[in-house]
């Protein structure tokens, strides 16, 4: 009986302890689940202001067009890398000075009346992201072609100037190889990829401006 009783009280002692602990432990400070740093960039595109460039080699002389931007809006996050949104562009805009080989471009190789916008979403953003000045990057994202989808990185060169931005890009975009028809013919043989440039400017929503 004595054995009982002092088994008893060994268990009773034990679960008032862990009871005093959990109190004890519940008023401590609770470190907070990770939370959102705070530190989102938003930039976006000014369809006025921004401009695509564009230059197809062939075997006679270079074709130079532009193309319009639609509309656009990137959202980053320095700590981490990762981007979202997207930038889209008028296929139909497409004009390079020559109505004859314009109407070839859009009804042949874009089939712009089919696939009416460009457009590319980036994922992540790779180098140092600058509060204020200038800065270099590499974006990667998913390209969207005549209704395909391509990985693509594009090297951007940018500058945050208190709500605003601008930046510029140069990359290379293999559309014959993506499954856009190839508009050579017996006489004139043009390249596999065109060359394209941008101009970028836009609003800034900056966490980190005064």
């Amino acid at each position: 009986m004595h054995r009982s009783r002092s088994r008893l009280t060994k268990v009773f002692f034990f679960l008032a302890a862990a009871l005093l602990l959990l109190v004890v432990l519940s008023a401590l400070p609770q470190h907070a689940a990770p939370q959102p740093s705070g530190s989102e960039f938003v930039l976006g595109i000014d369809p006025a202001q921004s401009k695509v460039h564009w230059v197809l080699g062939t075997t006679l002389h270079a074709v130079h067009g532009t193309f319009a931007f639609k509309n656009g809006t990137l959202h980053v996050d320095p700590a981490t890398g990762k981007a979202a949104g997207e930038i889209a562009v008028y296929a139909t805009s497409g004009d390079s000075g020559n109505d004859g080989r314009d109407k070839k471009m859009h009804k042949d190789v874009l089939e712009s009346g089919k696939f009416p916008d460009i457009i590319f979403r980036p994922d992540r953003v790779e180098g140092k992201i600058a509060p204020q000045g200038s800065f270099s990057v590499q974006v990667h994202g998913v390209f969207v072609l005549h209704g395909s989808e391509h990985e693509l990185t594009v090297p951007v060169q940018a500058e945050f100037l208190g709500d605003h931005w601008a930046g510029s890009a140069k990359f290379n975009v293999p559309f014959i190889d993506w499954g856009l028809k190839n508009p050579s013919n017996f006489f004139l043989k043009v390249n596999h990829t065109v060359e394209i440039e941008l101009e970028l400017k836009g609003s800034l929503q900056n966490p980190a401006a005064p």
